[in-house]
């Protein structure tokens, strides 16, 4: 037996923070809605290294249009962001802003022939449109791929790890090749020889 809430079992959840309902345009091309709105980010808004956690704010500015296909999506997202440099692991935080455009086609103007054929577009289910997959394909696709603290972060000491912004002059003695170290210790003897 379905439980509370299961009507859109299939569907998309009219309640769910980026579900839009497009109805108020009513399928008329030219009409437009404003609408701006605060809603908590989805998990795993980012990559790996650098992300919007989970439930921050993400402010939508958004223009709802109508058109013969469906509706025009046009807005920015903005939102904190959090990680850590690549190089030298500190922790990174930086406001983010992102635009994005996209076609939601009508469901019920395409056939599922087509629809089976162009799985690339972007459907409106019951005049309810999904923003997550087109924020999330924008704010991945917005990231640096290896975010740094700064552009010339020289990231950590391979030998000790020490971070190298901290300590621009730091450096090891070269490392003795052990086939060479029964010398070095002869000519470390010689030189503290006090019989010289």
């Amino acid at each position: 037996m379905p439980g509370p809430g299961s009507d859109h079992l299939n569907g998309l959840d009219p309640r769910a923070p980026l579900v839009l309902d497009t109805r108020e345009l009513g399928r008329r091309p030219g009409s437009q809605r404003q609408v701006s709105l605060t809603v908590p980010a989805p998990a795993d808004l980012g990559i790996e290294v650098l992300s919007v956690p989970e439930g921050a704010p993400v402010e939508l500015d958004l223009r709802l249009e109508a058109v013969m296909e469906g509706v025009l999506i046009t807005g920015s997202a903005a939102a904190t962001l959090e990680g850590e440099c690549v190089r030298c692991l500190e922790p990174i935080r930086d406001e983010f802003e992102v635009r994005f455009q996209e076609l939601f086609v009508y469901d019920d103007i395409r056939d599922s022939a087509e629809a089976e054929e162009d799985d690339e577009v972007s459907m409106l289910e019951d005049d309810l449109v999904d923003l997550e997959p087109l924020l999330r394909d924008a704010v991945v696709l917005a990231l640096p791929f290896q975010p740094l603290c700064q552009d010339d972060c020289p990231g950590l000491c391979s030998e000790c790890g020490v971070r190298l912004l901290e300590q621009p002059d730091h450096v090891h003695e070269e490392a003795i090749d052990p086939r060479w170290k029964a010398l070095t210790t002869l000519t470390d003897e010689a030189q503290h020889d006090p019989t010289d």
